[in-house]
């Protein structure tokens, strides 16, 4: 059976079951600010299983694409190692949402496992929570109850809270499991010892491949339990895992998950792939063909490698994987790319994303390789230096935050450190780095979580209603508040039953506005600040103090936004619309949206393409947004269209964006503009009334970003440049043509700017003619050291190097004061570096010190610089002592 096989009967049993089967949500985590990426299947239902909002289904299935490389849940040092952690997995997964329990769960598992997928009983074990009383959570006598008739006791084995009580974080839904393991040793280790012994004890062929997970609690932000609304089931199953088991393999690299794509680097490498768990260049191969996978699919969701936060973690996944590459297997050129048309064909059915963007994510990937090819040669060469400078000193061990900083920054993990160092006859502080690491480690988890407190609720609501298409104001009630520190400072979170605040989304920023409340005849305002979603929630954020006791007292409030902020954001989200459309015109189809800004100010928007957008092209998209702006084209808006319809009708959606079954389509001319699009927007091209570009640049690899105004700000920037152009005409004395009068002042000055060149040439050449009369011999070689007037550090070097060519064996130190900087430089000859054993660069910093500066450069010639220039004369005289020496 094959792995699209096994997955597609996954779906189709629990199609059989009454279960909607739904689209996996991005890698990235958006609008939850406990989670970086989606680290499990049940990430996208959070809100369901709280109560926040209504699923599309009772019983829901689908396989989801997951992450685990930061925070709690962290497999990355043991990828490629072992034969089943990996960065990104699928995870298959079935729901119930306050439908089904246990009884259901327990029987449909046992169904699929031996009756469709054929897995033999005999080697199947199955585990329950024994309870916790800290948590005051008993034993699952229910699930034991279960489990007894259909697999026996012998089978069934107790597991802790660590093992068998599920959390997806610090805070959050969480519940008791039951876990099914299958033992896939040959048979003639199984007739020695019993697979019960060796569940969940990182036995590489015992191995869990399905958690049945029964929600029952909501982890608070104290630590204590609360019984969640209502029960729900959430079951997981690593599709890998299952792969390595229907087809009989050892290891999930052995499935045809993975072989596809370890065949083409046994290519690409020329080392055949073995298999060892030991040897380097196979656990290379597991290590690329895990990464290549997450590193795709996260850039195909619309996440750029960066230095900052998620985009940090996939640059990390990647260099992992370069450098994996370039020690054991040879690689120094660019060869992940070259992986990417073979992982986007095998998931085109299931997951089409990448094969629909697969250029645009192999040319981010080669540009990153590229970089961090170049970075790891130069990391090796600092290890070079490092190693000789420990050697020189008599030191035996490369410290820990060293071996960290080459860990973190060039991506050497500690054991290529170690091998480095042990063949030099050196060793690594392993506690130094590991302390380092788990440092890091920590400041990672505080990353990914969110400091956010325990809701008060006030009133039972099913969801929140948004009016805000239609309305600037509405009459709401306060279904729950909470009290927040962070960055800010105390925040209060405020969520209302209906709103027409518009929370932040697909680039647009959040409403701003107040919430009145009638206390007796006065009306009092809480200001708010922002809003957000956190899942399905709209969050009112307010940085008003001591609101404890008028929420609690008044639960009625009228909520207005800022309608003119709101005007100004509608314009320039409406813009962006006209821009995409243009672009894609003016540039290519290949043009999709990788990020937007749409605020009252200004706008950006951030889309693929490999060059800089030429001044004509800009022109044009320009001259096309602002005719679009005069044709007053009539906003078309439709509401809870059926997504296939949406398509039908020429929908652009965003990679990375997670769209329901019904969406919102934003039309400005069929033939021009169809989107998906949640924002809001003008109710004709007219209001924007006007569009002008400010900037066009590079975000990072295949990214441009076009920055721009409209309305009341385009013209404010028109007139802004129209005054400067008048300001300019007055100076120069030309009031019709400004560009000619610019012209001549800059030729006039390169005219003066040569004539001052060779002024200063003159004087250079007098300077060194005064020089050579004042040659002093010393010990067999020629000494210059003076003091001299240069009008920069370049002409203080070129001296020095005519001077050299001038006089044989020549030391010198020369120093000058240039417009208040002292500068120093130092020239050796041969004999000296050689004979002498002295460095020109060792001897500029001596000398620096006298001018509170420092320097460095080559043995034969030194340069340096400093704040001081009262020292440049005890400077000089250092160096006349230190070479008459």
């Amino acid at each position: 059976m094959t792995s699209s096989e096994i997955r597609q009967h996954f779906l189709d049993f629990f199609q059989r079951k009454n279960h909607l089967i739904v689209q996996s949500a991005p890698l990235v985590a958006k609008n939850d600010p406990t989670l970086m990426f989606n680290n499990s299947g049940m990430a996208q239902f959070k809100d369901f299983f709280l109560g926040n909002g209504t699923p599309p289904a009772k019983r829901v299935a689908d396989t989801q694409k997951c992450l685990r490389v930061s925070g709690k849940h962290n497999d990355l040092e043991d990828v490629g190692f072992d034969t089943y952690h990996h960065t990104m997995f699928e995870m298959l997964g079935n729901w119930s949402f306050g439908d089904y329990f246990k009884t259901e769960a327990i029987t449909w598992a046992w169904e699929l496992l031996t009756e469709v997928y054929k897995l033999p009983k005999d080697r199947l074990y199955v585990s329950v929570f024994e309870g916790d009383t800290k948590d005051n959570v008993p034993f699952d006598q229910e699930a034991w109850d279960l489990w007894k008739p259909i697999v026996g006791e012998d089978r069934i084995i107790l597991g802790n809270k660590k093992d068998n009580f599920w959390e997806m974080g610090d805070t959050g839904p969480c519940g008791p499991c039951s876990e099914i393991h299958v033992d896939l040793r040959p048979q003639s280790e199984v007739d020695v010892q019993s697979g019960r012994e060796l569940v969940n004890a990182d036995h590489p062929q015992v191995v869990e491949i399905w958690n049945l997970v029964f929600m029952q609690f909501n982890r608070k932000a104290d630590g204590s339990l609360e019984p969640l609304p209502a029960r729900h089931v959430d079951t997981g199953m690593g599709f890998e895992r299952l792969c390595m088991a229907i087809q009989g393999k050892m290891s999930n690299y052995d499935t045809d998950v993975f072989t596809h794509t370890i065949k083409v680097i046994e290519e690409l490498s020329g080392i055949p792939y073995g298999g060892s768990q030991r040897d380097y260049p196979d656990v290379a191969m597991r290590v690329i063909a895990d990464h290549i996978r997450a590193v795709s699919f996260a850039i195909a969701d619309g996440l750029i490698p960066s230095n900052a936060r998620a985009g940090y973690v996939i640059r990390r996944i990647l260099r992992r994987a370069v450098r994996y590459g370039y020690s054991y297997l040879g690689f120094t050129e660019p060869f992940l790319t070259k992986l990417v048309p073979t992982l986007a064909m095998q998931f085109a059915n299931v997951f089409p994303e990448l094969n629909a963007q697969r250029d645009f994510v192999a040319t981010v990937i080669r540009e990153e390789e590229a970089a961090f090819l170049r970075t790891l040669e130069n990391g090796l060469k600092l290890l070079d230096k490092i190693t000789a400078d420990l050697t020189q000193s008599g030191g035996t061990v490369i410290d820990g935050e060293t071996v960290f900083e080459l860990n973190d920054t060039f991506g050497f993990p500690s054991d290529l450190t170690a091998l480095i160092a042990r063949e030099k006859g050196l060793s690594i502080d392993e506690a130094g780095f590991q302390k380092a690491l788990q440092q890091q480690k920590e400041r990672s988890r505080k990353d990914a979580s969110s400091a956010t407190g325990d809701w008060t609720e006030l009133n039972d609501i099913d969801g929140v209603e948004f009016l805000g298409y239609d309305q600037t104001e509405a009459e709401a009630r306060i279904a729950k508040y909470r009290k927040v520190q962070n960055k800010q400072g105390t925040q209060y979170q405020i969520v209302l039953d209906r709103t027409p605040f518009y929370a932040e989304s697909g680039g647009q920023i959040g409403d701003t506005g107040r919430l009145e409340v009638r206390v007796g005849d006065q009306t009092v305002l809480i200001r708010i600040a922002d809003t957000k979603k956190e899942n399905d929630l709209i969050i009112h954020i307010s940085n008003d103090k001591n609101l404890e006791e008028i929420l609690d007292t008044h639960s009625s409030v009228l909520a207005k936004i800022d309608s003119s902020r709101r005007t100004a954001i509608s314009d320039n989200h409406s813009a962006t619309h006209l821009l995409h459309a243009a672009l894609r015109d003016v540039l290519g189809k290949h043009v999709g949206q990788k990020g937007s800004y749409v605020g009252p100010d200004a706008l950006r928007f951030d889309f693929s393409h490999f060059a800089k957008v030429t001044d004509e092209e800009l022109a044009e998209v320009e001259r096309i947004v602002n005719e679009k702006i005069r044709e007053n084209i009539p906003l078309d808006e439709r509401r809870n269209v059926p997504i296939d319809e949406a398509k039908n009708l020429g929908a652009m959606a965003l990679f990375g964006e997670k769209y329901g079954d019904f969406v919102r389509v934003i039309t400005f001319d069929p033939a021009y503009s169809v989107e998906l699009c949640g924002g809001t927007h003008v109710p004709a091209t007219g209001q924007i009334g006007l569009f002008k570009f400010t900037s066009e640049g590079s975000v990072s690899t295949g990214i441009r970003r076009i920055e721009a105004v409209t309305a009341e700000r385009a013209l404010a920037l028109l007139n802004e440049q129209q005054a400067t152009v008048d300001q300019l005409k007055e100076l120069l004395k030309a009031p019709k043509d400004v560009l000619k009068a610019v012209q001549s002042l800059i030729d006039e000055r390169h005219q003066l700017q040569k004539k001052i060149e060779a002024l200063e040439s003159e004087k250079l050449q007098q300077i060194k003619t005064d020089l050579l009369t004042k040659v002093r011999a010393s010990n067999g070689h020629s000494v210059i050291v003076e003091r001299v007037e240069v009008p920069s550090a370049d002409a203080l070097k070129q001296l020095a190097y005519d001077l050299k060519a001038k006089v044989d064996n020549l030391a010198l130190v020369l120093g000058s004061d240039i417009n208040g900087k002292p500068q120093l430089a130092v020239m050796l000859p041969d004999e000296l570096i050689k004979g002498k054993n002295l460095h020109a660069g060792n001897l500029v910093k001596e000398l620096a010190k006298e001018i509170r500066g420092g320097g460095g450069g080559q043995p034969f010639f030194a340069t340096a610089g400093g704040t001081d220039a009262s020292g440049l004369d005890r400077a000089l005289a250092k160096g006349r002592e230190l070479l008459e020496k």
